[in-house]
């Protein structure tokens, strides 16, 4: 049975940007867990991407797959688009190619010059090659990357998109929330995901699935739907695009966890 998958960095500008990326030099390693590389993008390159996502790092399972937004995050945004109308006319980039290395990382280095015009070449090449008619942001620092590129000299003279500014879809569970906390946080952040959703629905004018339905005070079973395999590399295992959390982070020390990415396959998984 033939299987799908992304085709990788053929077309310009991408092929360029994915050869002419920055380095330590750019992305300090005090800051940025560079040592695993860089992360570009998922979704569609080929010009037929309606909406752009902006999340905000690559985290450890997309340090394997090589594309971004491939685990409890990615599913919750791939539900996200669903309900949306959109199945595969997406794209998604993140505000650093990189994964963050503390907590602070990401806030010191919002304004960097270098960072943001790399970025600002992603998100031009977007906008050249695809008709995006909605962006949406998910996550504060997601949210400062599109500013950045609005205040930039690439952005004069294009026409203005519609823009939603979101929660960050796994912030209801941060900073050691409790289960009732967490529980409200995430009713709140799905209500403002539906209003989201409303307004999208409204701008764009292709989609390419019927759109599921609204989200309700939490998260279900079918609003987390897997990652399609035609954004993964080829030979990507297909329960990398269905488990959630897959690979973690591991070490009795900073530096050793740092070094050290745990995968495993999931019980469920014939061997």
């Amino acid at each position: 049975m033939p299987i799908d998958f992304c085709p990788g960095y053929t077309g310009s500008p991408f092929k360029t940007l994915a050869r002419n990326y920055p380095g330590a030099d750019v992305y300090p390693s005090a800051d940025f867990r560079t040592e695993w590389g860089p992360i570009f993008h998922r979704g569609r390159l080929n010009g037929t991407a309606r909406v752009l996502v902006i999340g905000q790092d690559p985290a450890q399972s997309e340090a394997v797959v090589r594309r971004i937004l491939v685990g409890n995050a990615g599913k919750r945004v791939q539900g996200f688009l669903h309900k949306v109308g959109i199945r595969k006319r997406y794209v998604i980039i993140n505000t650093y190619i990189y994964s963050v290395f503390g907590q602070q990382a990401g806030n010191a280095h919002i304004g960097d010059a270098q960072i943001a015009a790399y970025r600002n070449l992603w998100i031009a090449g977007v906008l050249d090659k695809s008709p995006i008619e909605a962006v949406v942001a998910f996550g504060g620092l997601a949210r400062k990357a599109w500013e950045a590129w609005l205040d930039s000299p690439a952005a004069v003279g294009r026409p203005a998109l519609h823009f939603e500014a979101l929660p960050h879809p796994t912030s209801p569970t941060a900073g050691g929330a409790s289960d009732a906390q967490a529980a409200a946080a995430t009713a709140t952040m799905l209500a403002k995901y539906n209003a989201a959703i409303g307004r999208i629905r409204g701008v764009l004018t292709a989609t390419d699935a019927i759109a599921s339905p609204l989200y309700g005070n939490a998260f279900t079973d079918d609003d987390l739907p897997d990652i399609p395999m035609m954004d993964l590399p080829p030979g990507t295992p297909a329960w990398m695009s269905t488990e959630e959390e897959w690979a973690k982070r591991v070490g009795d020390t900073a530096a050793i966890k740092r070094r050290t990415i745990q995968i495993a396959v999931p019980p469920a998984v014939p061997l």
